[in-house]
């Protein structure tokens, strides 16, 4: 199994668990619509809505990093690396080729991720543990990670930044156990990289990566069952967790559960359709 299962974004969105907005006396149905609005692969409503967001709270690192999520995820779209035979075949993810991403697309996911890291660092600087600056940066470390292994195949620069999302999701965690869309990055983290053969797992403890399957099929749980962004892609990667584990009947019944609340999403479909 490679390295990435795509441990962000990557991001149902009505929990009460979740983070809130910057600004706390506004609604948070402006940035939910936009990651619904992403998930049912609408993208050009999504911009609309996370760009009116970033209007509306020019502060906010997480609204460009919600609109470089919505970037990646057109991108995977277009490219089709989101198929679970990529996922659940080695030899596949292994021999899977570089992708040409779109150059505006690339260049306006880079603008987002820079525009959102630097609001965040200018708020953990006065304060080191406001909520939604480190979330924000989970997010944008991930998205991050994401693009460098799944559209530029460089798994081990993709995996600096997955271990890097996944210390400071702890670190989120400290400041605020409910914030259970930082349990995406080091439930991704444990179970993928807990895949890996026994003396690759060592190295990997060397370096101080989380390597527990068991404990990441825990926290991926967390995420899908209390998420509040990143639920719907913490369901799919339980799907594929349970591809991988020879469990179609659960993979069909988080699939369903997705193509449900996501019908114009045909991945969703298409891949229970493959289990039927």
């Amino acid at each position: 199994m490679g390295l990435h299962l795509l441990p962000a974004l990557c991001l149902i969105l009505a929990s009460p668990e979740a983070l809130p907005p910057a600004d706390a006396a506004v609604p948070p149905s402006v940035l939910d619509s936009g990651y619904h609005q992403m998930y049912n692969l609408q993208f050009n409503d999504a911009h609309r809505t996370f760009r009116g967001w970033e209007e509306s709270h020019p502060q906010d690192p997480l609204g460009p990093a919600s609109d470089a999520a919505a970037y990646l995820f057109a991108e995977f779209d277009r490219l089709g690396v989101l198929q679970s035979e990529l996922f659940t075949d080695d030899k596949a993810f292994e021999g899977r080729h570089r992708v040409k991403p779109d150059p505006e697309s690339e260049r306006a996911f880079e603008s987002d991720l820079d525009s959102s890291q630097r609001l965040a660092d200018s708020i953990l600087a006065r304060d080191p543990r406001d909520r939604n600056a480190l979330f924000a940066k989970v997010l944008a470390l991930g998205l991050r990670a994401d693009y460098l292994a799944l559209i530029e195949r460089r798994d081990l620069t993709s995996l600096s930044y997955t271990k890097r999302a996944g210390v400071l999701a702890q670190r989120l965690l400290a400041v605020d156990p409910s914030c259970y869309d930082a349990y995406m990055a080091v439930g991704a983290e444990n179970y993928i990289l807990g895949l890996s053969s026994s003396p690759v797992r060592w190295v990997l403890r060397l370096y101080g990566a989380q390597t527990d399957k068991a404990e990441g099929i825990q926290q991926l749980r967390l995420a899908a069952e209390k998420g509040h962004y990143l639920l719907p892609f913490a369901r799919l990667l339980l799907a594929v967790a349970a591809l991988r584990d020879h469990d179609p009947a659960r993979a069909r019944e988080i699939l369903a559960g997705l193509a449900h609340d996501y019908p114009n999403n045909q991945l969703y479909a298409r891949e229970l359709a493959r289990l039927r």
